[in-house]
């Protein structure tokens, strides 16, 4: 892996991690499922007219296609927006620690239902990572953690689990800012449906809500999207997703940070276990290294 392929992972998983926080600013002064419609409708547009000022096509391929409406649904409305809407009761810390169990979810799936094969390095980090997700969630329900949020966080974490099962090998063939726009317009659709629907619809105007706002428009919602698509077009799904391993730490200290959350002791050894887990986890499902193989090559630039 070259210095930039782990410079943009890096890049992309403090953003991505960060996303959490600044959902949990928005929510107390904005309808969770309205203003996240409203943000993908922004980036959306902005991601849309950067595309085409780019010179990038409406012309995606088939599997690109589809890549873009299933994320649209199951990563931009389903998983975001259950979680918005779960982080009017629940910490943005323990939001970022449920969603940090897709790695281990999709490498789950894939050795039981797929017949991917997973190293015994790997089956051990299943166990950590998931004993480190217990821990954390054994010591917030005892403190009254609201159960119905967890739920919504954890069938989340499933849908975005199954879109990136569905939709590997399909991100290739360029035009992945026109990608990344038009799947947040996918979301933002279902999402303004859905708001009416669900939710009582207000904004309270804040100076936080809009700093939070425009931060995750932009950041989160546009920039962390397109690196992410950059980083699997550059060294692969499997070796990408390596860095979903710091999502928990990152997650939970801007949390600690900017929010005031607490971190108990056993909420840092389970952030601790499931790092460790799901870093042997990816680690396991990694390749062996192929003569000529760009993938595997360092190389610059």
């Amino acid at each position: 892996m070259d210095l930039r392929a782990m410079a943009m992972g890096l890049t992309f998983a403090f953003i991505w991690s960060s996303a959490f926080t600044s959902a949990r600013i928005i929510v107390a002064d904005a309808s969770p499922l309205f203003s996240l419609a409203l943000r993908f409708l922004i980036s959306g547009l902005i991601g849309v007219a950067i595309a085409r000022a780019m010179g990038q096509s409406w012309r995606l391929t088939r599997s690109q296609w589809y890549a873009t409406i299933l994320f649209g649904i199951c990563q931009n409305a389903l998983y975001l927006g259950l979680n918005f809407y779960a982080m009017q009761t629940i910490e943005a810390s323990v939001a970022a620690i449920i969603a940090s169990t897709m790695p281990l979810l999709v490498a789950l799936a894939g050795w039981l239902f797929l017949g991917e094969r997973l190293r015994t390095i790997g089956i051990a980090g299943l166990l950590a990572g998931f004993a480190g997700v217990a821990l954390i969630m054994s010591s917030r329900i005892g403190a009254g953690v609201d159960m119905f949020g967890i739920m919504l966080c954890g069938i989340g974490a499933l849908a975005l689990t199954f879109a990136t099962l569905a939709v590997r090998g399909a991100t290739s063939g360029g035009n992945f800012m026109m990608v990344v726009g038009l799947q947040m317009l996918v979301g933002s659709g279902v999402l303004f449906a859905a708001a009416p629907l669900f939710e009582t619809i207000f904004i309270n105007p804040t100076v936080p809500l809009a700093l939070a706002f425009t931060y995750t428009t932009l950041f989160p919602g546009l920039l962390a999207t397109l690196i992410w698509f950059l980083l699997l077009d550059r060294i692969g799904a499997t070796r990408a997703a390596t860095f979903h391993f710091l999502n928990p730490v990152f997650g939970v200290t801007i949390a600690a940070i900017l929010l005031g959350e607490k971190l108990g002791p056993l909420d840092a050894v389970g952030v601790a276990t499931t790092t460790l887990g799901i870093l042997a986890v990816q680690l396991a499902r990694q390749p062996a290294p192929k003569p000529g193989d760009p993938r595997t090559s360092t190389r610059g630039g």
